[in-house]
């Protein structure tokens, strides 16, 4: 498993019974997440909490607010600066545990400029949400378009671009449909030396179906790796998906484009560090192929 141990903003202070507790910055949120299944004792961290999310039988939920920063506050990351809120879906806005993919592409991107100053690095984000891929690989030196359907999600990724000093770079922001607008790209011949994808368990399609990933990441990400150059860095597939395991990934990315473009794939669970176990809570599951 690799995990994301670099954060100096966020930690996860403690799991048990379904619940974690995680430090956002100074705000300390408890939120539900049923793979914890173990029944450990409480730290004393759980006393400090200022909100707490709970669940609603009819779906979504509300945030018991204890104490807790009115509207938004940020936190960083290295170089790169992020916007908190809490949502009434649970999230905040960023997934940290993603720090791990955004050092290995950063890396990537930052190795090919050194090896080619002048090369442009052309990154497509797909289902990019508040934009961490997007500003990780802005930072490193590429050019990033950044695709996503919900209009409210691009808006902002935009502030933490902004919030990151990178509101001049590149970066082309659309709002669409991730599927419609990877066919158009293949009919224009466009190019990328970096793809990204992040798709949601359940979405909905262009005529309002719905659809589940596992029915459709084989031919996403077919059609998607038809947008790399000759001279690709990588192909990253992210899945938060249960019955979507690291390993079939790593085979979707073989045959769909390591059997055409050689390189190599791999694959394997992403996580963050408990603070009072010391142990790695997985988080979801990340495939590579790279050139």
């Amino acid at each position: 498993m690799r995990a994301a141990e670099q954060w100096k903003d966020f930690e996860v202070l403690d799991t048990t019974s379904g619940e974690k507790l995680e430090r956002w910055g100074s705000v300390i949120l408890e939120r539900p997440d049923p793979q914890i299944i173990w029944q450990t004792p409480r730290t004393a961290d759980w006393a400090r909490v200022n909100a707490r999310y709970h669940r609603s039988k009819s779906g979504g939920g509300s945030w018991e607010v204890r104490d807790m920063p009115r509207g938004s506050w940020t936190i960083r990351y290295r170089e790169l600066t992020f916007k908190i809120q809490p949502t009434g879906f649970k999230h905040t806005g960023l997934f940290p545990e993603q720090a791990v993919n955004w050092d290995y592409m950063a890396g990537r991107i930052r190795a090919a400029k050194e090896r080619q100053p002048d090369r442009e690095i052309k990154v497509l984000n797909l289902f990019a949400y508040t934009g961490g891929a997007t500003i990780a690989c802005s930072a490193a030196g590429a050019s990033v378009v950044h695709v996503d359907a919900s209009k409210g999600m691009v808006a902002w990724a935009r502030e933490n671009a902004a919030l990151s000093g990178l509101g001049e770079r590149p970066i082309r922001w659309i709002v669409d449909d991730c599927l419609k607008f990877i066919r158009r790209e293949i009919r224009r011949g466009n190019r990328y030396d970096g793809i990204i994808m992040d798709p949601p368990s359940y979405g909905r399609g262009p005529g309002g179906e719905v659809w589940q990933l596992e029915d459709q990441v084989y031919t996403l990400v077919e059609e998607a790796s038809r947008l790399l150059s000759e001279q690709a860095l990588f192909f990253l597939l992210n899945s938060y998906t249960t019955g979507l395991s690291s390993s079939v990934m790593e085979y979707i990315l073989g045959v769909a484009i390591r059997d055409r473009l050689g390189g190599s794939v791999s694959s394997d669970e992403i996580g963050l560090p408990v603070k009072s176990t010391g142990y790695i809570l997985p988080c979801g599951s990340t495939a590579i192929w790279e050139r």
